[in-house]
């Protein structure tokens, strides 16, 4: 397969690259080449999507085509330069507008209002998952055939965000551990390599349709456990949980920031955001991994990695929280 992925330099586009190199296929990253190298192996066509094609894509001829842009213009006109690669487009589960079901799946919850020209997100954060609306429309009907898949929260070794990673570390790090709202609410994440894995089989097996990139959910008390198992066999952290009403009366911060509980989201406004069902995406041919074994190597790459990013308070700033929970 001669697979183009957009991209091929960050996160889950250099996943994606790497995974098809490993099964024999010639890949091609197309990106500015300015955030990292391509995986060994890879050719580099630098391309900055703000401006038009490079002379390298004239002519060419892709079996498929791997894109997780989030500007309308950039998309249309690579769907325009390549209409007749099957397509497998990233999209986000933020084009649901409806984010207090859990359960839901494609087909199942609506859609935000679409935003089809490019807006900064610095301006208009919520803008993302409506722009991502007009992209999958853009793919789906300019694309002879395309795949696209609506990620959740994506974790794993060179995550950027950081969102995650805190708690392999956290829970390595042993001691009193604030756990935010109730052990029984539902989390889900999905392994960077397990999805880049299920974003080439679609390319390769050419499959069309609408999925969710998710893992299986479950109560964020197991995904504590897991991590423990994982990265911090014989950990000596306890865990002292904090209802949401109390942590927003102490100041702390939902999902991500250096004043958040990382992954820790209100209820039940957002009882749905991390509770898709992934039994369509199972059935399409996604593998999971064990999250131990996310874990495990989540924290060796945090280890090994000075700079990585990690979001959410600092030690000292969960000891006053959890002194100021005893003093009630």
């Amino acid at each position: 397969m001669d697979l183009l992925v957009l991209g091929g330099t960050m996160f889950l586009s250099r996943a994606v690259a790497a995974d098809a190199l490993a099964r024999g296929h010639r890949v091609t990253c197309a990106c500015r080449g300015t955030s990292g190298s391509v995986p060994d192996g890879a050719s580099l066509l630098r391309w900055d999507r703000s401006g038009p094609p490079p002379e390298g894509l004239d002519g060419r001829t892709f079996d498929a085509v791997v894109d997780a842009a989030r500007h309308p213009s950039r998309v249309r006109t690579a769907v325009d330069l390549l209409p007749d690669a099957h397509w497998v487009f990233v999209s986000t589960i933020n084009v649901y507008a409806d984010e207090s079901t859990p359960g839901g799946r494609p087909g199942a919850l609506p859609l935000r209002d679409e935003v089809a020209e490019d807006v900064d997100l610095a301006e208009d954060p919520d803008a993302y998952g409506a722009m991502k609306v007009a992209c999958e429309r853009l793919v789906l009907e300019g694309a002879r055939s395309a795949a696209v898949v609506r990620p959740g929260l994506i974790v794993g070794p060179g995550d950027p965000t950081g969102r995650f990673s805190y708690w392999p570390q956290r829970v390595a790090d042993g001691g009193e551990v604030l756990a935010p709202g109730s052990p029984e609410d539902v989390v889900q994440v999905i392994d960077v390599r397990d999805l880049a894995a299920w974003l080439v089989t679609l390319a390769e097996q050419r499959t069309e349709g609408v999925y969710d990139g998710v893992g299986e959910p479950l109560p964020i008390r197991d995904l504590l456990a897991a991590c423990a198992v994982g990265a911090a066999p014989g950990s000596a952290a306890t865990y002292t949980w904090v209802a949401q009403e109390r942590l927003q009366a102490l100041g702390v911060e939902p999902w991500m920031g250096k004043q958040a509980v990382p992954l820790w989201l209100p209820r039940p406004e957002y009882d749905g955001m991390l509770a898709h069902d992934p039994t369509p995406s199972l059935e399409a041919g996604l593998r999971l991994r064990p999250l131990e074994e996310t874990s495990r190597d989540t924290l060796a790459w945090l280890r090994a990695t000075p700079d990585a990013p990690v979001t959410g308070i600092s030690r000292e700033r969960e000891q006053q929280l959890l002194a100021a929970v005893r003093e009630g």
